[in-house]
This record gives C-alpha cells, structure tokens and sequence, in this order.
C-alpha cells in the first residue's frame, strides 16, 4: 500500500491530526512504522478501512519507475494484467487508475482476502498461467504454481515480512519493478 495514500486515508478519517513521519520512519515497509500515529483500536478500524472506497482505488499514484518498466514490458509483448487483494467492487476504480497513469494494463483481476495460509491471488495466477508474477509482498507468492516466476520487489526493508525462510517462494528479489524489468528483458 502506498504511504502517501494511507496517509490520505488516515487524514480524510481523522482530519484534524496531522501525520508527522517518523525520525525513525525513513525506509520503514509499515505505515505504523514510519509515521507518528497511534495503533487504532477495534472499533476505529472498520472506520479506517472504509476509506479504501472508489476514490481511494481511483488515486493511487504510480511508484517512480513503475509505468516506464511496464511499458517496457509491453513493448517486448508481455501481455500486463493487474491481479490485486482488493474487493471486486473496486476493480473498476484500480483499472481506470492504473490507465489514467499511463499504465499498459488493459485488465484488473480482483482477487479478495481468503484468510488462509494460500496467496488470495493464487487462484487467479493459476487460471491466467503467466510466465512472471511480480509482487512487493512475500505472501502473496505462497501457493502460486511453481512454473510461474515469483519476483519479489523488495520495498522499504525496515521491519518487512518479506525475509527468513519464506523467501524460498521468490525465484527472484529486485528492488523496485524498474530492476525487475530490466532484468527480466536482459535475460
């Protein structure tokens, strides 16, 4: 999730706090971690999450790097698909967001929360059979079928899952899409 959109998220909740990062913040992969907010409690953050609506899905600024990696891709004939944890609802939203980016993806595939140990996404990865999967969160790879690359983009290493023994899923580590793309295409 982009910091700069939890941020939004955090503010349009609760707009009289101002959100100050962290001394220790800089590079943290956590929200929680890089700014200077409290731990919501049980009964807020239902009230949080409901900020993640249309306009949220609608705004999310694309990483540096990202749109230009993607074009790359695209322009070598890899067919770009987005296959993101969000409700299905908001499918729509991500897609128009992700072209008004500028972004060569003509498909959103929705994949919501299962609450098990297996990748939401795993299902749809398994119907759709592409040669690569990139994504910035380790357990997202969990249960996705061997023959597809698994490439972790590793962001924000302070206090990120994405280490120990759970790596054995990623048949590549990158740190952003732009390196991913790169090396990929040199391949």
């Amino acid at each position: 999730m982009s910091h700069l959109l939890l941020t939004w998220a955090w503010t349009t909740l609760y707009a009289k706090i101002s959100l100050f990062q962290k001394p220790t913040g800089i590079g943290s992969y956590w929200p929680l971690d890089r700014w200077d907010v409290r731990r919501l409690d049980a009964e807020e953050l239902p009230q949080l999450r409901a900020c993640f609506d249309h306009q949220y899905w609608s705004t999310i600024p694309a990483i540096s790097g990202a749109v230009d990696a993607c074009h790359a891709l695209a322009a070598a004939g890899y067919d770009l698909v987005c296959v993101t944890a969000i409700k299905p609802q908001y499918q729509a939203a991500r897609l128009k967001n992700l072209c008004d980016c500028g972004f060569p993806i003509t498909r959103v595939l929705s994949t919501p929360n299962t609450g098990t140990a297996v990748s939401p996404k795993a299902a749809a990865l398994m119907e759709l059979r592409p040669v690569a999967f990139v994504d910035d969160f380790l357990l997202y790879l969990r249960g996705i079928p061997a023959e597809i690359h698994a490439a972790l983009v590793l962001r924000e290493p302070n206090g990120s899952p994405n280490t120990g023994e759970d790596l054995v899923p990623a048949h590549s580590q990158h740190p952003h899409l732009a390196a991913f793309a790169e090396w990929w295409l040199s391949r």
